[in-house]
């Protein structure tokens, strides 16, 4: 009993590290992801964070950790997927407030004007003005038959219900909001070209032009180029078409793995050691061939602190919201007192 206790104890005070996660710095028409982070408060996020943080690089956090020197407190900041306003809007304002950050780049994406999947179905399930009374589609083998009835047009009620809706958190408020989650669920485990089938044939029942609007586009290759370039940014892998690694065979995951970690070296002319997985999905084989590929560590989504024996692998990160600075500075200290009670009475 003591034996425990002393080990609960001593749980509670080693050193704790937390990574954040973002996606986007953007203002856009839906969001239900929780993916984008307006700038003003990005811009306040970034000032609470040099006041109040120790804010590192997360190459040098999970050195730290392996190293058994991980410093308490430490948080380190990162992108995922690699959107044009990285750049555009994140960058500069990192670089004015020289805090540095990881940026995990799809880099199937880099220099394309198309959309990712989810962006282009989230856009034509919620923001098209006029849909068709119903949809009748076959995906990898489950026939969904869906009937919008009154929601074929887009009203101003309907609108301000899509952009308030945070899927996973809130159930759908809207027949809509609850087709286009039935239409992720199906669309998610698939592997890239029968995503890209199928988001074609609900374009062609949408009727919807599929012009690519460039808010949604990634980076260009001279614009990764650029911002590896300066020394307060790493570059980090996230897959070539991001799947979800946990649903393909060990060789489709092989494949995303290395093939993005040797596009993304050749562009930098640097060697990329640290890997998010898409959606936080990886299983046994995923992590083997992480390893394999050469990476040095990699991230997930859930939100777990980093500690001095947490698996590199499999590194917790937490989602940040659309949160002014003084919220994001409160949730970052409940992060680090839960967090840690949780992994002591866990360990004991």
């Amino acid at each position: 009993m003591i034996r425990r206790l002393l080990h609960t104890i001593r749980k509670s005070y080693e050193p704790k590290a937390l990574v954040l996660m973002y996606h986007r710095v953007a203002e856009l028409e839906t969001d239900v992801w929780r993916l984008a982070v307006r700038p003003q408060h990005f811009e306040e996020q970034l000032q609470v964070l040099r006041s109040n943080w120790n804010v590192v690089p997360l190459p040098e956090l999970v050195l730290d950790m392996t190293q058994g020197r991980l410093r308490r407190n430490s948080i380190a900041l990162t992108f995922d997927d690699g959107y044009l306003d990285n750049y555009a809007v994140a960058k500069p304002l990192l670089e004015k407030y020289n805090i540095p950050a990881t940026f995990f780049i799809c880099s199937g994406n880099i220099g394309s004007h198309a959309e990712f999947w989810w962006d282009e179905l989230e856009h034509l399930i919620l923001s098209t003005e006029e849909l068709p009374h119903n949809l009748d589609i076959r995906i990898n083998q489950e026939l969904i038959s869906f009937e919008l009835g009154k929601e074929q047009h887009l009203t101003e009620d309907l609108r301000q219900k899509h952009q308030q809706w945070k899927a996973f958190v809130q159930e759908p408020p809207t027949l809509r909001c609850a087709l286009y989650l039935k239409l992720w669920e199906q669309l998610k485990p698939l592997p890239s070209h029968l995503q890209h089938q199928y988001l074609q044939q609900i374009k062609v029942w949408a009727g919807a032009p599929g012009h690519a609007r460039p808010a949604y586009q990634s980076m260009s290759l001279e614009q990764l180029q650029d911002l590896a370039r300066n020394s307060l940014f790493d570059i980090g892998a996230h897959t070539v078409s991001h799947p979800d690694l946990a649903s393909l065979s060990p060789e489709a995951q092989r494949q995303e793995l290395v093939k993005s970690k040797s596009f993304l070296e050749e562009a930098i002319s640097r060697e990329v050691t640290l890997l998010a997985y898409p959606y936080g999905s990886c299983n046994p084989e995923t992590v083997r061939l992480a390893a394999e590929a050469g990476f040095h560590a990699a991230v997930t989504t859930q939100d777990c602190l980093v500690h001095p024996t947490s698996a590199k692998y499999k590194l917790g990160r937490f989602l940040v919201d659309d949160w002014s600075g003084k919220r994001l500075d409160a949730c970052l200290k409940s992060w680090l007192t839960i967090n840690a009670n949780a992994h002591a009475h866990l360990a004991a």
